[in-house]
Parts: C-alpha cells; structure tokens; sequence
C-alpha cells in the first residue's frame, strides 16, 4: 500500500540537511561523463587513432540515452522508489565510468568507451528525471532552493570535468586514468546515500504512482519539452565541442580547458539564481526568455565573435545556459501539481528532450566532419535559442498540469 504525499510528515531539520547534501553530492557526478571527455578529446584522437564515425558516437550517444532510457525512470521508481533507483543509479554510472578507462591493445578503444559510455549515460538518465521528483517529495518547502542547489551541483560536475581533465591527463601521463578517476566521486556519492536508502525502504513508494492523467496530454508539459529540446541542443553541445571550437580558433588545450571551466562555473551562477528567483514569480516567462537569448548569443559569439573578447562570449553563455538549463528543470516542479504528476512530466521532457537535442550534437561534429570548421553550427544555435525563447514563454505562464 503507497502513502499519499500529504500524510508524510515533514523531515528534521537535520535530516532534511543531511538529504540536501546526499542530492548536492549525487548531482555533482551528473555531468563529469561528457566534460572530461571533450577536454582530452584530441589527445585520445591522436593516441587511438579513432575514426571519425567513434568521435560522433561517443559524443552523441550518452546524450541520446538520456532521452532513451528516461521513460524507464517513472516505471522504476514506482515498483522500487525514487531513492532507490537514484542509488541504484549511482552503482552503474562508478561501473560504466570505470568500464571506459580500461586500457586495451591499441584499435580496440573504441569498444570499452563506448560500453563504459553507455552505461553511464543510461544511469544518468535515471537519475536526471527522478531528482526533480525527489525535490517536490521531500522539499516541498525548499522547491526554488533545492532545484537551484542541484542544477547548480550539476553544472559544478561539468566545470569540474571540463578544468581537471586536462591537467590530470598532463600529470598522469595517460587518458586512461584522467578519465577513470571520476568513478571516486561517484562512489562516495554512493556510500553516503546508504542510510538514506535503509531509511526510505518503508517508503519507498511515496507518490510514484503512474496512474492518472498522462501528461502526454496536457499542452503545458509540451511547452515544457519543447524549452527543454531546445535547451538541450545547446547544452550538450556546450559540453561536447565548446572545447574544440575554441582549439580550432587557436587557443591551446590547457587554456582551452580553464575558459570551458570557467564558463560553466558562471553556468552555475545562473543555475543557482534562476530558480530561486522563478519560485518567487508567479510566471516565470520572462526569466525563460532572457536566458534563452543570453544563450544563443553567446554560443554564436564563442564562434565568430573577436577572439578578444572570448572571455566574454563564454562567460554570457555561461550564465544563460546555467539559467536556461535549471529553468527548465523547474518548470516540472511549479508547473506539476504533485510530486507523482512530477516525475512522469519530468520522464516525457526529459526523454523527449534529450533524444531530441542530442540532434544538436551530431548536427554539430558533421557540420565540422563535411566543413572542417565549426563556424555553420552557428546557425543551429540561433534556431535553438530563438526556439527556447518561444517555448519558454508558454511554459512559464502561471498555470499547473492537474494529475
């Protein structure tokens, strides 16, 4: 028998503390997979000799898992809880980001990183859609500060992935274990949500009922996946190229690495303000808007802005893309009138959006793959942002998808 959200009582002050780190910590390995990657991108390309059909896969599947596996988070969360599959979550992400790092004979590297990938994107995404069910269940009080808390830790893994890597690399001398030693964080992450975990076993079905209205067919959780489409085709390709769109302009990979780090520091800026700010108004769409453009801009700017300025041009990416992003995630929680109604929004945006926007990747890596330059994906961001503005617009108007 499932408990109803409203019978639960309120966790101590303490233990609520303790369950906002657990979320901080756990969002901090979200990101790490596709960072660290692109930092050290064209050293593993010269060391591996990977073709050209690798580079696409490894920056274009973890992304699309995301949208694939998405929908599996609502289902598992219901029959084993939502702490249950985060922690679960975390067990495979250690095990794939480990499987992607084990040294193989030379021409075969494709094949541990691409099955290290895969497993931890399709962990990712489990834990992408169930956290912001996790905030409206056990932080009903604290939704703008919590889902800025954890979209700001999220951006703080893609930071910290993008400005380690490759330095680590440099020290350690081989890419195998510049990337293998993001599995630490993760696992720590892991053993500190066990008490969690013993503690929610007697609850472990609160408010992850699939039954009820499907948001498949509520326009407001369109609109919703429509921004976060949008979002993603910039984000990700952020991630995934930023770093050798600014190589390609000239600027090496150690400096390369700071200003991506640096960038998605502020992302973390925004990300943190966005929220709080959007759980204040009553329609969120103007902030929606304004980090859409900020976004847009920016990465237009990073590829044909003066190469003076690209400090700047990062920097207003940054921002918007840390706001545009946590936006996003918040409108599940505002828009959602339970935290059940949550998480099934949050799988049909989240699966939608990342399988969708892991288009803007691909489209990214061949325009440079037939061009031999970045400079034409310039227009995919102007649509993106143009598009995110829209969407965001409509999804921040004060309204809320009944369950």
């Amino acid at each position: 028998m499932t408990t109803s959200p409203t019978s639960r009582s309120r966790p101590a002050a303490s233990s609520w503390v303790y369950l906002a780190v657990c979320v901080v910590l756990v969002s901090l390995n979200l990101r790490t997979l596709f960072s660290s990657l692109s930092a050290i991108l064209p050293e593993i390309m010269a060391v591996t000799a990977l073709p050209a059909w690798g580079v696409t896969l490894l920056t274009t599947v973890p992304i699309t898992l995301l949208g694939l596996f998405a929908p599996l988070a609502p289902v598992l969360a219901h029959r084993f809880g939502t702490w249950q599959v985060l922690g679960g979550s975390l067990v495979l992400l250690a095990a794939g980001l480990v499987l992607r790092a084990v040294p193989v004979p030379d021409g075969g590297a494709i094949v541990p990183l691409l099955a290290g990938t895969v497993l931890s994107g399709a962990a990712i995404a489990l834990c992408n859609v169930v956290l912001p069910s996790i905030v409206k269940q056990d932080f009903a009080d604290h939704v703008g500060l919590m889902s800025g808390l954890y979209t700001t830790s999220v951006c703080g893994s893609a930071a910290f992935g993008a400005g380690l890597t490759y330095p680590l690399y440099s020290s350690l001398g081989t890419w195998h274990l510049a990337l293998g030693v993001w599995a630490v964080p993760v696992v720590l992450a892991a053993v500190l949500l066990v008490p969690v975990l013993l503690r929610h076993r007697s609850t472990a079905l609160v408010s992850t009922s699939t039954t009820g209205r499907s948001p498949l067919t509520s326009p407001v959780a369109w609109q919703i996946t429509g921004m976060m489409v949008c979002q993603a085709m910039t984000s990700f390709t952020c991630f995934a190229w930023l770093a050798p769109i600014l190589r390609e302009r000239g600027i090496d990979g150690g400096t390369a690495g700071v200003i991506v780090a640096v960038s998605i520091v502020l992302q973390m800026a925004g990300s943190l303000f966005g929220p709080v700010w959007a759980a204040r108004l009553r329609s969120q769409s103007g902030l929606n808007v304004i980090a859409a453009v900020l976004t847009g801009t920016g990465f237009i700017l990073a590829i044909h802005g003066p190469l003076g300025g690209i400090w700047l041009w990062t920097g207003v990416l940054g921002v918007g893309q840390g706001a545009l992003t946590a936006l996003a995630l918040t409108m599940i929680t505002l828009r959602s009138s339970t935290s059940h109604m949550a998480i099934r929004v949050s799988g049909m945006m989240q699966g939608l959006g990342y399988g969708l926007g892991s288009a803007g990747t691909f489209i990214t890596g061949q325009i440079f793959a037939s061009t031999g330059s970045f400079g034409p994906a310039a227009w995919l961001f102007a649509a993106s942002g143009l598009g995110a503005a829209a969407f965001g617009w409509l999804a921040g108007r004060d309204r809320t998808i009944q369950g």
